[in-house]
């Protein structure tokens, strides 16, 4: 008979990691199945991470690699790969990988993240990677003392700009609406940066260039004036989408596509969870991610106590 694991890992940044860490020390028979071959998820993109608690200052990559140090000091089984299908089974979660393989667990933890959505505009496809980008701090660096634009009004359209003021002559900041989403202490630091302007009430309309982003279409949406911005390079940051596609056919999610699931990372099937930015919750930081992979854990050996 396959192998049966205690539980089934799927993802590998800070909620499946933290759960990783948690099922070692509960001594769960488990493996970590990780799309990438680089632990950490989104957090290796993050230039600076300074809300971790302990750590003030420290790198996401910095931060990732530790994460996944302290995972490895206790032996964890981390396999690479795609889940491609996910069912369940007389109470057994069958999962397999793109390359046909398939894994078996008495419990499942869906930790896979989410991913940049995308505005769906001219342009936006044809020069990605020639100056549309989702990550700043991935490529902020190509756009050093160039002028450059970003899109969008939450903590991480803030952050991003904050962090390519540093680099670029100017940095234009593009929102929908009249004021930012973001933390204040974001806001206030983004406003107090000469090489900022901040067009309100706004939306990007098609992205120009030849092999290059040359400039940006910008509409006003309260007046319907359209603007021309000559910009080398345009990052987006409207939000992300779930990883949770495979598992709709089964598993209960939000209007949105977050898997539903509450603090205790149960979802609608008995013995499998969801946890970290995938499933329904207030706040997506790295700290309530880690945070889910303990709870998932914690509600893991409360169900396999019962079988």
């Amino acid at each position: 008979m396959d192998k049966i694991y205690d539980v089934v890992i799927i993802g590998s940044g800070p909620a499946g990691l933290g759960a990783a860490l948690y099922a070692g020390r509960a001594e769960l028979d488990t493996i970590i199945i990780e799309k990438a071959p680089l632990s950490g998820g989104q957090i290796i993109n993050t230039y600076e991470v300074d809300n971790y608690p302990g750590i003030p200052g420290i790198s996401g990559f910095e931060l990732g690699t530790k994460f996944r140090e302290h995972c490895d000091r206790m032996d964890m089984n981390f396999i690479t790969g795609e889940v491609v299908n996910f069912e369940v089974e007389d109470g057994i979660k069958i999962i397999t990988l793109d390359d046909g393989t398939i894994y078996r667990g008495r419990t499942a933890i869906i930790a896979t993240g989410a991913n940049p959505r995308k505005l769906k505009i001219d342009g936006e496809e044809r020069l990605a990677g020639m100056g549309v980008s989702y990550c700043a701090t991935c490529d902020g660096a190509f756009f050093r003392n160039k002028i450059t634009a970003v899109v969008g009004g939450g903590d991480v359209a803030v952050e991003d700009a904050i962090f390519l003021a540093r680099l670029c002559k100017k940095v234009y900041v593009i929102h929908r609406r009249n004021k930012f989403r973001a933390v204040k202490s974001y806001i206030n630091k983004l406003l107090s940066l000469e090489n900022v302007e901040i067009i309100w009430d706004s939306v990007v309309e098609e992205i120009e260039g030849g092999e290059q982003v040359e400039k940006i279409s910008v509409k006003n949406v309260k007046t319907g004036e359209n603007t021309e911005l000559l910009v080398d390079g345009i990052f987006i940051a409207i939000g992300n989408i779930p990883n949770s596609d495979v598992y709709k056919n089964i598993i209960r999610t939000d209007s949105n596509g977050y898997i539903v699931a509450g603090e205790n990372c149960e979802t609608n099937i008995p013995g499998v969870f969801a946890a970290g930015d995938v499933r329904t919750k207030e706040l997506r930081q790295i700290i309530t991610a880690a945070s889910d992979g303990a709870n998932s854990i914690t509600a893991v050996e409360k169900y396999l106590s019962t079988l």
